[in-house]
């Protein structure tokens, strides 16, 4: 089993930014970059060095390298999750194409440099585990100038078993997802087909730490583990705020709608009681009216009550009804019949 994890940014630079495994590089490079753009032989510029690491947790530990053509490499292994870390990748490869200049030449000068971002996490919306891109035309197509080329390989999205592998790149992804499974006596046949990968595990597993490394090997991944760890903890704590806060606006907004339902209701029966008691008084006073006009023209109180009771509408007659009055002064006669 293979004591180092290679995606700790320490153990990956230890591993392939180390002159006597530079031809584990150049594979790892080939296995991402396009044919036309495969490396023969590479110069490391920032090689591994003990001496050069110190204990800062924050420091970046990419490799930087120029192959025979000229052109630039920028690798980096990145573990945890950053945000903005698009952004970052073109930053880094815009210092690395600007610090060309820096060497005095001209602009004639300047030569492709291509950034590759190894990722643990998932970084773009892509669905693809590894995505390129470059400086084209959005009509046509066409590349304005081949000197930008960056890479995304993002480890979580190959999801392929050692059987399933098809591609260098797929084997180097198991390798770098499952080196902890790996031994120099324990190689899949998948991947000790690929001679540099059967290196690569031998090389790992041997690899030895003086006491400075090991202290910096093991700061960088238990600050690794810490970044991991409270990424997962404010990401479960914005889930259940998320949660509450959804409850609470859920509440009010059932409250308000309930509250809204309630008004609506209210309004309508109020206006059905309305309508309810405007028939039974419209119909009272017709009725009231009906009685006057039968005792006006000579029927008595009670012969009037008695048609209208014939008629169902008894109960809608005042009882208390006064006989209206004669143009003497008079009631009428019978009223009391």
């Amino acid at each position: 089993m293979c004591r180092l994890n290679p995606r700790v940014d320490f153990a990956f630079k230890k591993l392939f930014g180390s002159e006597e495994n530079s031809d584990l590089l150049i594979s790892l490079i080939n296995s991402i970059v396009s044919p036309e753009d495969r490396v023969a032989r590479i110069e490391l510029k920032n090689p591994y060095n003990s001496k050069n690491f110190g204990k800062d947790k924050l420091s970046i530990l990419d490799i930087k390298a120029q192959d025979e053509r000229g052109r630039w490499y920028n690798i980096e292994m990145q573990i945890t999750d950053q945000e903005y870390y698009d952004r970052r990748a073109l930053y880094y490869w815009s210092r690395l194409y600007n610090a060309q200049l820096q060497e005095g030449i001209n602009y004639d000068k300047l030569t492709k440099t291509i950034g590759i971002n190894i990722l643990n996490f998932n970084c773009l919306e892509e669905k693809a585990f590894h995505n390129t891109y470059k400086l084209l035309n959005v009509e046509t197509g066409n590349e304005f100038l081949d000197h930008v080329e960056i890479h995304f390989v993002e480890l979580e999205k190959f999801q392929g078993d050692i059987s399933e592998v098809l591609t260098i790149l797929e084997r180097w992804i198991v390798f770098l997802k499952r080196a902890h499974e790996f031994s120099r006596s324990k190689i899949p046949q998948a991947l000790a087909a690929v001679d540099s990968i059967s290196r690569a595990i031998q090389v790992l597993d041997t690899m030895g730490l003086d006491e400075d490394e090991r202290e910096v090997y093991e700061a960088r991944l238990k600050w690794l583990r810490d970044e991991e760890m409270a990424i997962k903890s404010a990401h479960k704590r914005g889930v259940r705020e998320g949660r509450l806060k959804g409850l609470e606006e859920g509440r009010q907004e059932g409250r308000e709608e309930g509250r809204q339902e309630g008004r609506e209701e209210g309004r309508q029966e109020g206006r059905e009681e309305g309508r309810q008691e405007g028939r039974h008084e419209g119909r009272e006073e017709a009725l009231a009216e009906a009685l006057r006009r039968m005792i006006e023209s000579g029927i008595s109180e009670a012969q009037a009550r008695e048609i209208l009771r014939m008629g169902n509408f008894t109960p809608m007659v005042p009882n208390n009804l006064p006989q209206p009055l004669r143009g003497d002064g008079r009631r009428p006669p019978g009223g009391d019949d």
